[in-house]
């Protein structure tokens, strides 16, 4: 879709002109995350949200985290233990190496990578599909995460594919979506 890559590039210069490195700490006292045992999180890059100390506490808290692997179009879910030394970079992005976990278990949250979130909990995400394919297959929390000023009131273009998250992380506050 034309109208979303033209945003896409527009928010990407946004946040790389705006960016300002933050810790995102107060998603782990959530109730869902305090309460969850598996988590599946993700590695960031760029200008990303950085969730390297994020998912260092989530481990350090005996959560179970689980990283994603992309395989052709989808994604495969991997254990990791916080070891620097599992995650191998493939085309920028740092993806953990092991064996896929299969069959996949209970997710309680999700950690979703995000470019903006809307006021419905609709994202935009990068353009690659992963997560559009990867999310319903996941019935657990799931929460965005964003820089300050990246959840809009503008509705974002959204295909019926799209799947609404329950919630987006700014580095100071969360907010949640009403579910219809």
């Amino acid at each position: 879709m034309k109208d979303k890559a033209l945003i896409r590039e527009r928010y990407r210069r946004e946040r790389r002109e705006a960016f300002v490195p933050a810790v995102y700490s107060n998603v782990l006292s959530t109730p869902e995350v305090t309460q969850a045992t598996i988590i599946a999180s993700y590695v960031s890059y760029g200008y990303e949200p950085n969730t390297i100390e994020l998912n260092r506490a989530l481990i350090k808290s005996g959560k179970t985290l689980l990283l994603p692997r992309v395989n052709n179009d989808h994604i495969d879910w991997i254990y990791w233990d916080g070891d620097e030394n599992k995650l191998v970079e493939k085309k920028k992005i740092l993806e953990p190496v092991g064996d896929v976990v299969s069959p996949l278990p209970a997710i309680d949250v999700v950690i979703v990578p995000a470019l903006r979130i809307d006021r419905d909990g609709f994202r935009l995400g990068q353009g690659g599909g992963f997560y559009d394919r990867a999310l319903p297959m996941m019935s657990g929390w799931k929460i965005a995460l964003v820089h300050s000023g990246e959840v809009t009131s503008e509705v974002l273009p959204r295909e019926a594919h799209d799947i609404a998250v329950n919630a987006a992380a700014t580095p100071d506050l969360i907010v949640r979506f009403r579910k219809n």
